[in-house]
């Protein structure tokens, strides 16, 4: 896959994302989500080829079929957590204005990092150890995504609902806030108080929104 340069392309991955999000689960699922609870429980420095396929239960050959070595392996579990979530952004395209679109976000966001802690927590540790061209990509896609919600914020503050000094350093923020549940969520969790929380830590918290605005 060739490295993103330009918000174009980034823009066109989210109906190339939307879509994908509909395909039905794989044996390369299956293979992404073993690898990310090794990685998460072992370290991707102390795996290798064999470890990952005794954890999805088949013979080293067979998962050469699927990928050539773990850094691929890593690759799609960091693109799970960057390309994929591209289709969230859909949202800031809705009804509504920039508070709830971006409300509309912070939920469709940390749901997805509740039902992909581990992934999106492997993601986060180990992207040193992708290839400069993978990590590009990867980089490529975060910054798309802050973009789009700095977009959101400048529009909210030119309109008076929010009350930021530096819409980029906002969004930075946000995703910093959000992307931080991956270190401590735990199943046992309540996802639905979590998301109103997070919806108020950023909508009243980072971006200073009174309800009355």
């Amino acid at each position: 896959m060739e490295p993103l340069r330009a918000e174009d392309d980034a823009a066109e991955a989210v109906s190339t994302a939307a879509v994908a999000a509909e395909r039905p689960r794989t044996r390369r699922d299956e293979i992404v989500e073993a690898a990310a609870r090794y990685f998460a429980e072992h370290g991707y420095a102390n795996a290798g080829m064999r470890d990952i396929a005794e954890a999805v239960g088949m013979r080293g050959a067979s998962l050469y079929n699927h990928f050539h070595s773990k850094e691929e392996i890593l690759f799609a579990i960091a693109l799970r957590m960057t390309e994929d979530p591209q289709q969230d952004l859909l949202v800031l395209d809705g009804e509504g204005g920039p508070v709830q679109r971006l409300t509309a976000l912070v939920e469709a966001h940390v749901r997805r990092l509740a039902r992909y802690r581990v992934e999106h927590l492997v993601a986060l540790r180990e992207l040193s150890a992708l290839t400069p061209d993978h990590r590009r990509v990867v980089t490529d896609y975060r910054k798309y995504y802050q973009r789009r919600i700095r977009d959101v914020i400048e529009a909210g503050a030119r309109m008076g609902v929010f009350e930021v000094r530096d819409a980029h350093q906002s969004a930075i923020a946000v995703l910093d806030l959000m992307n931080g549940i991956s270190w401590w969520l735990r199943d046992e969790h309540d996802v639905d108080q979590l998301v109103g929380d997070y919806v108020d830590f950023t909508i009243r918290g980072i971006l200073h929104h009174q309800a009355d605005s």
